[in-house]
């Protein structure tokens, strides 16, 4: 089952369930990947899916983090809620360790020998871990591995 099916079915059954948080944070992500695919002028595959839920989930941590800080406990909570609904749909996230090793295997490949190479790194780094670890704390992990 593709990830726009599965959307789709998890839809349906939040109706039924009348789970309005559930049902209005699926209809936020079906509603962008809508806007994606006439963006490209094609359908999305699974891959451009996860990315657009990458880039949603993103989204609302950043939002959270902002609302936090702005003393807004409850609007934050819902941004956690939705993230948490988005990130049912991401692959399974790789845990910090399962990161350095593939920082460390890249700077190899790369043969990355201080902080000006970090793009190198990054581009490799990054087609590996799209939709499966957050942006942030990869780019911080290689800056520590590369000494910046």
């Amino acid at each position: 089952m593709s990830l726009t099916e599965n959307l789709n079915t998890t839809m349906k059954e939040a109706m039924k369930a009348k789970d309005s948080l559930r049902l209005s944070a699926i209809r936020l992500v079906r509603s962008a990947i809508k806007n994606r695919e006439i963006e490209e002028r094609r359908e999305l595959d699974d891959q451009g899916v996860i990315g657009v839920l990458s880039s949603l989930a993103k989204q609302r941590r950043d939002s959270a983090e902002a609302y936090r800080q702005s003393g807004r406990e409850d609007l934050a909570e819902k941004e956690e809620k939705e993230l948490a609904i988005i990130q049912e749909f991401l692959p399974r996230q790789l845990s910090e360790e399962e990161l350095r090793a593939l920082i460390d295997q890249a700077v190899s490949e790369s043969g990355a020998a201080g902080p000006r190479d970090m793009g190198k790194v990054m581009k490799l780094v990054t087609a590996q871990t799209t939709g499966r670890a957050d942006g942030r704390l990869v780019s911080e992990l290689v800056k520590a591995r590369l000494g910046a």
